[in-house]
C-alpha cells in the first residue's frame, strides 16, 4: 500500500532545450515511481522545446554535434537517430548531422510524449510568460512573479533561462547608439530591414557569425566578419575517427604544465592517426575536472589566453557547412578579419565607417552583434537573476561567470543551498565550463530531476502480497498492469499473437514495471514486433533499479546482454544461440529461478528467439529437465519436452508428450510444432497434413507464427507428391502478401526452392517478390547463420549470382559459423547457378556435416540435402542419389521420394547403368551426412 502523498507543484522557468529536459526527465521518473506531480513550465515561447537555437528555421543551420550525440536521454544515444528515420529520414547515420529546426522539433515531440505518458501521474500547466522574481515564502516554498501580473508558487524551482544575454560591452558609443546597429540578431524581424545590397559587418567570427553568414548571403553582398584573432570554427571530420583518451596525471597540474601536456597529446594524435580531432574528443570526459582543478587565477589566464582557440577547435561546424563557408570566402562574398572595433560614424547614405584599432576603415550598411552570450552574472540585464542575486538567494560562480551551484541547486550568499532552486545549462559555466551543450545538460537534467524527485518519494508500508505471474513468481507492479503482462506472457508461452500489444499495455498502466519494457525490448529484438528495442530496454534499466526485485533486475540483465550480442530476430524452429555471455547469464539466471517460463521460452525456443544452443545438445535438454519441478507437469514445460524429444530423434516419446500438452492446452504453439515435426519425421504426411490443416484453421487462428505451420504443411504436401496442393498452399498461405520479413525468408523462400529441386514447381518459382518482402541486409548481411542460409537458398533461387557472393563475403567476416558453413555453403550453391554440377556435389556433401551448427530443425535443415540431391542427379551420380533416397525412405515413408527413385531407375534403364546401389557410393554418402 501507498500511503498517500500530496501533490508536489515543481516549475521549470525555461521551455527551451534545457527545460525541455528537465521537464522529460522529471514525467518519465515521476510516472515511473507513481509520483503526485504538478508541473508548470514558463516560457513565454510559442512552442516548448526550441529556445533561440533550435527556432531557426533555415535548413543550412545544422547542429555542431552529430545525430549520435544528440539523443535526450544519456542511457539512450540512439533515441534522436530513430526518431529520425520514423519521420522520413530512413537512411540517417549517428554521425550525420541535422538541421537545428528538426532538433526542436525532435525535442517538442520527445516531450509531449512524456507528458502522455505520465497523464495521470503528472499534470502539466503551460503558462506562456516569463518568470520576473523568485523570492521566499514564510512556509519555505518558492514564490515566481510573472511579467503578467500573476504570481504562482512551486515546492521547487527549476531555472533552465539558457545563456545570458550578451551586452556589447565591447562596442564603442557611437556604434551602439546607431539604428544600423542590431544587437540581438535572433529575435524575430530582427535582419527584415537589411536591404538584397547592403554590405553587412558581423562582430564575432563564431558559430552564431557562421550561421548568420549563411542567412545573410546574397549575390552582390559582402558579408565582412571581425573577432580579435579573425578565427572560425573548425569543421567536424567527414569520417571521424574514434576518441583517443588522454594521458593519465592530468588532473591537479597547474596550467602552464597541462598546457605542454595537452599540445603533446594532440600532436600524438595528429602523428599516430593523421587528425587532432581524437585527442580533443577523448578529452572531454574530463574537462569538467580539469577545469575544477585550477585556480581562479589560472582560469582567468585560460580565459584570456586559450579560450578562443580551444572554442574553435572544441565547437566546431558540421562538414556541410564548414563546405558552404569555404565557397562564400573563396567567392569573397564572405571576408574575415582579425581585429578590434574601436569607432563607427554615419555616413551620409545612411551606412556606418567602422574604424578598428590598427586604423583600417571597413564602411558597411550594418553592423551584427555575433559575440554570444554573456558571461558574468551580476552582468546579465535579467530581471529574475538580478533579484536572485540582490536577495542573496544566488551567488556569482567562479571569477563572476555564472552561478555558484552544488549539483545543480543554488548557492546563497553562505555557501549554502537550503532551498529546492536549481539551474543547469549556461549559468553552471564558471564552475564547469563545458555546460552548453546536449551531451551536457541531459545529463544535468537528469541529475536535477532525481534531485527534485528525491524528497517526495512515497512512503510505503507492508501490506498484501504482491501481483504475481501464472507460474506463482511475484511482479513489482500493481494489479491492473499484472493483469495485462499475465495476458502477454500466455501469449508468449502458447506462441500466440498480440504479447507486444499486452506488454505496452502493462507499460501504459504502470510506466515503472521494468518487466513489462524488458519483454517489449526482446519481442522487439528477437521476434521482430514494431517497438523501439533501445528505448524499452533503457525504460526497463531504469525502472529495476527503482523498484526491482532480485529476479526483475537479472531478467533485466539477461535481456541486456542477449541484445548487446546484436542477434537478429529470431526465425528458426530453434535458432543458433545469442552465444557468450548474454547464453551465460540466461543459464545462470535459471538456475536460480527455474519458474521463470518468458526465460525458460529464450533459453530452450521452438520457433521464437534464438535459444542457448542446439536443442539436441546436452545443455538444453539439462535446462529442461532441471526445471521441471517448478512446473510439476504444466502444459507448457511439457510442449517444450516434446520438441526436444523430437529433437533428439525420441519420436514416439515426443508426440505422446506433444498430445498430453494440447490436451490440457490445445492452443500451445511449442506442442503443435512438436506435433508437426513428429508427423514428418514418422512419415505420417496424410494425418500431419489433415491434423495440421484443422488446427491452422481453428485453435491456431491466433498463432503468431501461423505461416510456419503453414509451412509444415506444405512439406507433407510435397512429401505427397501433391504439387498442385503446394502451389495453392504457398499463394493462399505463404506468399509475401500474407507473410514479411524473416518470416518470409526462411520459409516462403526454402519451400519455393525445394518444391524446384523436388521438380515439383514447374517455370520460374516466384522468389524476386519473397526478396521484394524482405530488408536486403537481412539477406546479404545477415546477423545469424541460420538466416544466413536461408538468404543463401533464397539468392539461389533467384538465380542472383552477385547478391551470392557478396552474402559469401559478408560471412568471412562474421562470426564463426557463418565463416565455416555459410561460406562452403555459398560456394556450392555457387556452383549449382554455374551448373557445375560434379563441384556442387563435393561441395554440398562437404557442408553436410556441420550443417547442424547454424541451428534450426532437422526438417529446415533439409533443403541443402535436398539441393544435394538434385545435384547428384544434374551430375550424372544416379547411384549415389539412389542410396540417399533409400536411405530417406528408410527413415520416413515420402511418396516423393518413392518416385523420384522410380525416376532414377527409368532413367538407369534408359542409359543402360547400374540398377542397384554400390557399397562405396552408400558409404561415401554415410561419410557426408555425418
Amino acid at each position: 500500500m501507498v500511503t498517500a502523498h500530496p501533490r508536489s507543484t515543481v516549475a521549470v522557468v525555461g521551455a527551451g532545450a534545457a527545460g525541455a529536459l528537465v521537464a522529460v526527465q522529471l514525467c518519465e521518473a515521476a510516472a515511473r515511481r507513481r509520483t503526485p506531480l504538478e508541473l508548470l513550465l514558463i516560457d513565454p515561447a510559442a512552442e516548448a522545446g526550441r529556445g533561440t537555437a533550435y527556432a531557426t528555421e533555415v535548413p543550412e543551420h545544422r547542429l555542431n554535434v552529430p545525430v549520435g550525440g544528440m539523443s535526450c536521454f544519456p542511457d539512450d544515444p540512439g533515441h534522436f537517430r530513430r526518431w529520425l528515420c520514423r519521420h522520413g529520414e530512413s537512411t540517417v547515420d549517428a554521425g550525420d548531422f541535422a538541421s537545428r529546426h528538426r532538433f526542436g522539433s525532435y525535442l517538442a515531440d520527445t516531450l509531449g510524449r512524456a507528458i502522455i505518458t505520465a497523464h495521470g501521474t503528472v499534470t502539466v500547466r503551460r503558462l506562456r510568460t516569463k518568470a520576473t522574481r523568485c523570492t521566499e515564502t514564510a512556509d519555505g516554498r518558492l514564490a515566481l512573479a510573472l511579467a503578467d501580473g500573476d504570481t504562482v508558487t512551486a515546492d521547487s524551482v527549476v531555472l533552465a533561462t539558457g545563456p545570458a544575454a550578451g551586452q556589447a560591452g565591447w562596442a564603442p558609443a557611437g556604434l551602439t547608439r546607431s539604428q544600423r546597429f542590431i544587437g540581438r540578431p535572433w529575435a524575430p524581424g530582427a535582419l527584415d530591414p537589411v536591404g538584397d545590397g547592403d554590405d553587412v559587418l558581423l562582430v564575432g567570427t563564431g558559430l552564431t557569425a557562421v550561421d548568420l553568414s549563411l542567412v545573410l548571403d546574397r549575390p552582390g553582398r559582402t558579408v565582412h566578419a571581425v573577432s580579435r584573432t579573425g578565427l572560425l570554427p573548425r569543421p567536424h571530420a567527414v569520417a571521424p575517427l574514434p576518441p583517443v583518451p588522454p594521458p593519465p596525471g592530468l588532473s591537479g597540474l597547474p596550467l602552464n604544465r597541462l598546457r605542454s601536456a595537452l599540445r603533446r597529446h594532440f600532436a600524438a594524435s595528429l602523428r599516430d592517426h593523421g587528425d587532432w580531432r581524437p585527442a580533443l574528443d577523448g578529452l572531454r570526459p574530463h574537462i569538467v575536472r580539469l577545469w575544477q582543478g585550477l585556480g581562479d587565477e589560472e582560469r582567468a589566464e585560460f580565459l584570456g589566453r586559450d579560450a578562443t582557440r580551444w572554442n574553435v577547435h572544441r565547437h566546431r561546424m558540421a562538414p556541410a557547412t564548414a563546405e558552404t563557408v569555404a565557397r562564400l570566402r573563396s567567392t569573397r562574398r564572405l571576408r574575415v578579419h582579425a581585429g578590434r572595433i574601436a569607432g563607427a560614424e554615419p555616413l551620409d547614405d545612411g551606412g556606418l565607417a567602422v574604424r578598428f584599432a590598427d586604423g583600417r576603415e571597413l564602411r558597411v550598411a550594418w553592423v551584427v552583434d555575433c559575440t554570444g552570450p554573456g558571461l558574468r552574472a551580476e552582468g546579465d540585464s535579467d530581471p529574475l537573476w538580478s533579484g536572485l542575486l540582490a536577495d542573496g538567494l544566488a551567488t556569482p560562480g567562479p571569477l563572476g561567470i555564472g552561478v555558484a551551484t552544488h549539483a545543480g541547486r543554488l548557492l546563497d550568499a553562505r555557501g549554502r543551498d537550503p532551498r529546492p532552486l536549481f539551474t543547469l545549462g549556461s549559468p553552471r559555466r564558471g564552475e564547469l565550463w563545458e555546460t552548453t551543450a546536449i551531451p551536457e545538460i541531459r545529463a544535468q537534467a537528469k541529475e536535477v530531476a532525481e534531485a527534485v524527485l528525491a524528497p517526495l518519494a512515497p512512503t510505503r508500508r507492508p501490506t498484501r502480497r504482491r501481483p504475481t505471474d501464472q507460474f506463482g513468481l511475484s511482479l513489482s507492479t500493481h494489479a491492473s498492469a499484472a493483469s495485462s503482462f499475465r495476458s502477454g506472457l500466455a501469449r508468449v508461452v502458447t506462441v500466440r499473437a498480440k504479447a507486444a500489444e499486452a506488454f505496452a499495455r502493462a507499460t501504459e498502466l504502470d510506466p515503472g514495471f521494468a518487466l513489462g519494457h524488458a519483454a517489449l525490448a526482446l519481442l522487439g529484438h528477437e521476434c521482430g514486433a514494431d517497438v523501439d528495442v533501445a528505448r524499452e530496454l533503457a525504460d526497463a534499466r531504469r525502472s529495476v533499479r527503482e523498484r526491482g526485485d532480485d529476479r526483475e533486475r537479472s531478467f533485466v540483465d539477461v535481456v541486456s546482454r542477449r541484445i548487446a550480442a546484436h542477434g537478429a530476430p529470431g526465425g528458426g524452429c530453434a535458432g543458433g544461440g545469442a552465444g557468450g555471455d548474454g547464453d551465460l547469464a540466461l543459464i545462470d539466471h535459471l538456475d536460480r529461478y527455474p519458474g521463470d517460463a518468458f526465460a525458460l521460452s529464450i533459453a530452450v525456443p521452438t520457433i521464437a528467439f534464438s535459444g542457448v544452443g542446439d536443442l539436441d545438445g546436452t545443455l538444453a535438454q539439462r535446462l529442461v529437465e532441471q526445471t521441471a519441478p517448478a512446473y510439476d507437469g504444466h502444459w507448457f514445460h511439457t510442449s517444450l519436452l516434446a520438441f526436444l524429444r523430437q529433437e533428439q530423434g525420441r519420436i514416439d516419446e515426443a508426440g505422446a508428450l506433444a498430445r498430453v500438452a494440447l490436451a490440457a492446452e490445445p492452443a500451445s504453439g511449442h506442442a503443435v510444432h512438436a506435433l508437426a515435426h513428429v508427423h514428418y519425421e514418422s512419415g505420417d504426411h496424410r494425418a500431419g497434413r489433415d491434423w495440421l490443416d484443422g488446427w491452422i484453421g481453428g485453435h491456431g487462428r491466433g498463432a503468431v507464427h501461423r505461416a510456419h505451420f503453414s509451412w509444415h504443411v506444405a512439406l507433407h504436401e510435397l512429401a505427397l507428391d501433391d504439387s498442385a496442393a503446394v502451389r495453392r498452399r504457398w499463394f493462399a498461405q505463404l506468399a509475401p502478401r500474407q507473410v514479411n520479413g524473416v518470416r518470409a525468408l526462411v520459409d516462403s523462400g526454402s519451400l519455393l526452392w525445394r518444391a524446384r529441386m523436388a521438380r515439383n514447381w514447374t517455370g520460374r518459382v516466384p522468389v524476386d517478390a519473397v526478396l521484394d518482402a524482405v530488408a536486403r541486409d537481412l539477406v546479404e548481411r545477415p546477423a545469424t547463420a541460420f538466416t544466413a542460409l536461408h538468404g543463401a537458398v533464397a539468392l539461389t533461387a533467384a538465380g542472383d549470382l552477385p547478391a551470392l557472393r557478396r552474402l559469401r563475403t559478408h560471412a568471412a567476416g562474421a562470426d564463426a559459423v557463418q565463416r565455416e558453413v555459410v561460406v562452403p555453403l555459398c560456394g556450392a550453391l555457387e556452383a549449382v547457378l554455374e551448373e557445375r554440377w560434379t563441384a556442387a556435389v563435393r561441395e554440398l556433401r562437404a557442408v553436410l556435416p556441420s550443417l547442424r551448427r547454424v541451428g534450426g530443425s532437422a526438417a529446415q535443415r533439409e533443403v541443402v540435402e535436398e539441393t544435394l540431391l538434385y545435384a547428384m542427379v544434374e551430375a550424372g551420380h544416379s547411384d549415389t542419389a539412389r542410396v540417399l533416397l533409400e536411405e530417406r525412405l528408410d527413415r520416413r515413408e515420402s511418396p516423393l521420394d518413392r518416385r523420384r527413385l522410380l525416376d532414377l531407375g527409368t532413367a538407369a534403364g534408359t542409359r543402360g547403368g547400374p540398377a542397384g546401389p554400390r557399397g562405396a557410393d552408400r558409404a561415401e554418402l554415410a561419410d557426408a551426412r555425418g
